[in-house]
């Protein structure tokens, strides 16, 4: 077997799996519309957006997710103003900061992090976080928007701190030292120098921390309350779409219009998540096609 052979070999099995992995994102698609348009058949688009109800059960059902969409983005802003700071510190701190020990040490703890199950930190919030804020704070349920962005951001650090670690490691040695050259301190060359070149990375930890937060599942379930309601304030129940989606699909008879209406939740759920992916990677290639020079 000759080397040429090998490589267009490699080559073609590269392509083929990636066209397997497109095929199945496009068929999981194509099944997550066919199973929610129907529902556009019985109410508007707008009624199902905007409605404030959310009331499968009744005669006759109400399918407006507006109360679910305003759960899902209240809980990723709080958890975002958590994790963001947190991450992007902790990011500058391991790349240019910390010793090589401790930055070693600092790294492992992040990536254990990462790798604790959903389910673990939404026990943690409902049998830890839940009884401490309802007894300080004097609420009716510790279940809230307040316990939900508070896990949310514990699971949105690693992602934001490991992307951002990885975009200030990237920054050329050669602007450290032209900036320490100059006579400026290691805080301002931080600062000025190395945070705005690694903006592009940043830019896109944010986003996708925010995308990991809103597609969560298991913390909000557990943790946020399970209020169908617009919340008035940071202590409120909230219900999330994915929280709606997996509790309510075991029980939804198969085709109904309520199975239907989580489908078409799932749809608006994927439509923001991809819009989340979209402006990650717009920032991404606005600040590589600028430089670094026009921040």
């Amino acid at each position: 077997m000759t080397r040429q052979f090998k490589e267009i070999l490699i080559k073609n099995l590269f392509a083929l799996l990636a066209f397997v992995a497109v095929l199945v994102l496009g068929l999981i698609v194509v099944f997550l519309f066919r199973e929610g348009l129907p529902l556009f058949r019985q109410i508007s688009p707008g009624r199902f957006l905007f409605g404030t109800a959310w009331y499968p059960t009744y005669d006759p059902p109400e399918y407006g997710i507006w109360p679910l969409i305003v759960g899902s983005f209240t809980v990723t802003f709080f958890s975002c103003l958590i994790a963001v700071p947190l991450g992007v510190l902790s990011a500058v701190y391991i790349s240019e900061i910390a010793p090589a020990r401790l930055k070693n040490v600092l790294k492992s703890v992040i990536e254990l992090l990462a790798g604790l199950p959903s389910v673990v930190l939404g026990f943690f919030g409902m049998v830890v976080i839940a009884p401490w804020l309802q007894e300080t704070f004097d609420l009716p349920t510790g279940l809230n928007i307040v316990n939900a962005s508070l896990m949310l951001a514990i699971m949105a650090i690693p992602t934001i701190t490991s992307i951002s670690e990885d975009a200030l490691y990237a920054v050329p040695r050669e602007f450290k030292e032209a900036s320490y050259a100059l006579g400026a301190t290691k805080f301002e060359t931080i600062a000025r120098v190395i945070i705005p070149t690694a903006l592009s990375g940043i830019s896109t930890a944010v986003i996708l921390g925010m995308a990991r937060a809103l597609g969560e599942t298991m913390v909000v379930l557990m943790a946020a309350g399970g209020a169908a309601a617009v919340p008035e304030s940071l202590f409120d129940s909230v219900r999330p779409m994915t929280a709606s989606i997996a509790a309510e699909m075991g029980e939804a008879p198969f085709r109904s219009d309520h199975y239907h209406a989580l489908f078409a939740t799932g749809m608006v759920l994927f439509g923001i998540t991809l819009a989340f992916n979209l402006i990650a990677d717009a920032i991404s290639n606005r600040f590589k096609e600028t430089g670094s020079g026009t921040l």
